[in-house]
């Protein structure tokens, strides 16, 4: 593969790699929303929303559009949505393997 190709899929994972950038993406995919309805939902301050978001913007995730004195958030691709879905499966199935994992542990 070309070392472009993965340094690109790199950048663009690592624009996911912070809890705040997640959860940002994760009300995203209900609907757009400016930085105060995002600061509002996650119970943060605007000015590490702002930071957050503009990490996703840079990285070409999310991209805003000015209304008025507004700049409303949106996903930059829906199939984002669908990743984070296919991760959460992901996710819970390594749960599900640490569980058993753990179970067969304590019944040692």
């Amino acid at each position: 593969m070309n070392r472009d190709i993965q340094q690109f899929k790199a950048e663009f994972f690592k624009a996911l790699a912070h809890p705040m950038r997640i959860r940002i993406l994760e009300v995203l995919c209900e609907g757009d929303k400016n930085v105060n309805e995002l600061q509002t939902i996650l119970g943060s301050e605007g000015s590490a929303v702002s930071q957050q978001l503009a990490v996703l913007r840079n990285k070409n995730v999310v991209s805003g559009t000015k209304e008025g004195t507004s700049v409303i958030y949106s996903l930059r691709d829906p199939l984002i949505k669908e990743l984070l879905r296919v991760a959460k499966i992901i996710f819970d199935n390594h749960l599900v393997d640490a569980i058993s994992l753990l179970e067969n542990i304590r019944n040692e």
